[in-house]
């Protein structure tokens, strides 16, 4: 049997690479790991308007630095009350340092005395697949549910303890991993990927050279 063929992630972060890797759930055709040197490559600045273009930039910087095919991602919170923000500066809407305590009551604040009307929101999710340079393809998917009045859950990061999922009626922070990957906006943002692989036969796309 040929070898696991590698995708390689553009994070610092290795606990999104164990998030990724259990959406991917066991396979025998695609490694994942994170790109080598991250932390000492030169940084892309996520300053584009949209998570599409920050997603495909990323992904497109980083693939220089590698010969794997390069998987890159910006997600956030789209609140439309608040005219779609944090949106794609979801992880710097606190400034410089915050945390991630700072930022959900950052949102807080922003939504004190607003009915519930007004507490809908959206987590995005986008996923850009590059190769020396070179677009791959680019997916997204999303999530809807309603921003709480308070923090409830202690798993999950970023906004996760205030984002109410509403069919099983509980924050992202409260749900299982299981519950998570199966719900959230990366999870179904990522399953397309695999559904993108898989059909070249769980790996020949990962290992094809790039066009000419």
């Amino acid at each position: 049997m040929a070898a696991a063929a590698r995708l390689v992630v553009a994070t610092s972060n290795p606990g999104k690479l164990a998030e990724y890797r259990s959406m991917a759930g066991p396979s025998e055709t695609i490694q994942l790991d994170l790109l080598p040197g991250f932390a000492s490559l030169p940084e892309f600045e996520e300053t584009a308007p949209t998570f599409a273009e920050n997603a495909a930039g990323k992904a497109l910087h980083y693939s220089r630095f590698t010969e794997d095919l390069l998987l890159a991602e910006d997600s956030g919170l789209v609140v439309p009350a608040l005219g779609g923000a944090p949106g794609p500066l979801s992880a710097r809407w606190a400034g410089p340092g915050a945390s991630d305590a700072d930022r959900v009551r950052k949102l807080l604040d922003e939504m004190n005395g607003r009915p519930s009307g007004e507490r809908e929101a959206r987590f995005v999710a986008v996923i850009a697949l590059a190769r020396r340079g070179e677009m791959v393809a680019i997916f997204s998917d999303f999530v809807a549910g309603v921003l709480t009045r308070e923090p409830r859950g202690q798993d999950g990061f970023g906004y996760d303890p205030i984002f109410l999922f509403e069919p099983l009626g509980r924050t992202f922070a409260e749900l299982t991993r299981e519950e998570k990957n199966r719900y959230s906006h990366r999870g179904r943002a990522f399953r397309k990927v695999l559904a993108f692989l898989h059909p070249r036969e769980n790996g020949l796309l990962l290992d094809a050279a790039p066009p000419e």
